[in-house]
């Protein structure tokens, strides 16, 4: 499912300029197909990520029995069949890469009549699922895992209970498969979080007309209700958005433009820890997309320093953390993160990974259990590791920028995962970044 192997080499550039439309949101993407397939009704997704990720969860809804028509590049037309209405398939639902869509997944199949198996590549198979199967078994589903490791195996038939769930890590994705396990419980399901997470589910069963109360930190439904079809344009991904605010930030005389991206408040940490740090990013024609808040990004360079990073906002950005340690190690001065041990259990040992690359080309790193101290100032060249991680991959491009001899970035074939045609976007904005063959 994910790409093939493939090296990068980045070196620097002169300043980025223009306006760089990044792709769709990766998670609004994946809950909008499955709550379209859920719906009663036809939906149109204008905006879907057309990466690996997103299509393997399309896939899997098609082999559940659910029509989807391509209509054009980031159009899907969604032919819901209803809560009920999906129908067994005998073989595996590869979710590839993709550990959002095999958690959500997992929620919403543990309701179905029939039973499920749900794998994915070398990678998600040593992501860590019980966080998921635990409280869905407490509300009365069965699956088996390989010692808490996918494969998946969801048992149908499973009659579902309501429970009032307190999470012991924030994550969005197990409060996702709670609530969409909860759509065929018996009585009411809670998610009560220790720290609020990226509210997109919610936002999203409320536009498909299922009533849901829900405020920072907490979510409560009940079941026996009808998602309604509806119509979801997808805003640009934050998290792709992501690797060019930090590009422009540390390249002297930059200034781009990021047109439609997403501001969900849960979502935007980055932004906060940037603007700390000194960056000059402003937000321009606010409105409303899909439920969520959207904006124009403008940044141009500002020359950055160290922080220590408020653990408050961790939850609010754990996927953009690869980008802020390239912001650190550009700044002048130390920046201090902790409260991120989530980052070991991502597509890869993303605090081990990053620390060991930086490490690589220059730059002191003191890696933490739950975080690091990154000492900025002089990024140098050298060999890195992306790990097969796509969002490591595309923050050691953006490190290449500010780097005193070119940068050779390992295994980048999962960047087509979340980003497909990076490599093209940054170069017409002024990156460096070519395949190193």
């Amino acid at each position: 499912m994910t790409g093939a192997s493939l090296d990068w080499r980045s070196s620097a550039s002169g300043p980025l300029h223009g306006v760089v439309p990044v792709p769709g949101d990766k998670s609004v993407s994946h809950r909008a197909m499955m709550l379209a397939a859920l719906a009663e009704g036809t939906s149109h997704i204008h905006g879907f990520l057309e990466g690996e990720d997103t299509r393997a969860t399309a896939a899997a809804m098609q082999q559940l029995g659910v029509r989807i028509d391509t209509a054009g590049d980031g159009t899907r037309v969604v032919h819901g069949v209803g809560l009920h209405g999906l129908r067994a398939c005998a073989a595996p639902l590869d979710c590839g890469n993709a550990g959002t869509g095999m958690r959500l997944l997992t929620g919403l199949l543990a309701g179905q009549a029939f039973d499920s198996t749900l794998i994915g590549d070398a990678s998600l198979s040593k992501r860590p699922m019980r966080r998921v199967t635990d409280p869905l078994e407490q509300m009365g589903a069965q699956i088996a895992t390989h010692d808490g490791l996918p494969p998946l195996h969801v048992r149908g038939g499973r009659a579902l209970q309501g429970i009032r769930y307190t999470l012991p890590v924030a994550s969005a994705q197990v409060k996702s498969a709670l609530l969409l396990a909860g759509l065929y419980a018996r009585g009411e399901t809670e998610v009560i979080e220790p720290h609020p997470t990226r509210d997109y589910t919610e936002r999203m069963l409320a536009a498909f007309g299922w009533p849901i109360v829900f405020s920072p930190g907490r979510a409560r439904l009940a079941g026996g209700h009808v998602l309604r079809a509806t119509d979801v344009t997808v805003p640009a991904d934050f998290s792709s958005a992501a690797f060019f605010l930090v590009a422009a930030c540390i390249v002297p005389g930059s200034e781009l433009l990021l047109p439609a991206v997403g501001l969900n408040p849960r979502r935007t940490g980055l932004l906060t820890a940037l603007r700390l740090m000194g960056a000059d990013i402003s937000v321009e024609n606010e409105g409303e997309s899909g439920g969520e808040p959207v904006g124009d990004l403008r940044v141009r360079y500002a020359p950055l320093h160290g922080v220590e990073l408020p653990e408050a906002l961790v939850p609010d950005m754990i996927d953009e953390f690869p980008a802020l340690f390239i912001a650190a190690a550009a700044a002048e001065g130390t920046t201090v993160v902790r409260g991120a041990a989530e980052l070991r259990v991502k597509e890869s040992d993303r605090l081990a990974s990053m620390a060991r690359g930086l490490r690589t080309v220059g730059v002191v790193v003191d890696e933490q259990p739950d975080g690091a101290v990154i000492r900025g100032g002089r990024i140098g060249g050298g060999a890195v590791d992306s790990h097969g991680d796509h969002r490591i991959a595309m923050s050691f491009a953006v490190a290449g920028l500010r780097a005193a001899a070119p940068i050779r970035i390992g295994d980048c074939g999962n960047v087509a995962t979340s980003f497909p045609g990076f490599m093209m976007l940054a170069n017409r904005c002024g990156f460096a970044l070519s395949d190193a063959g």
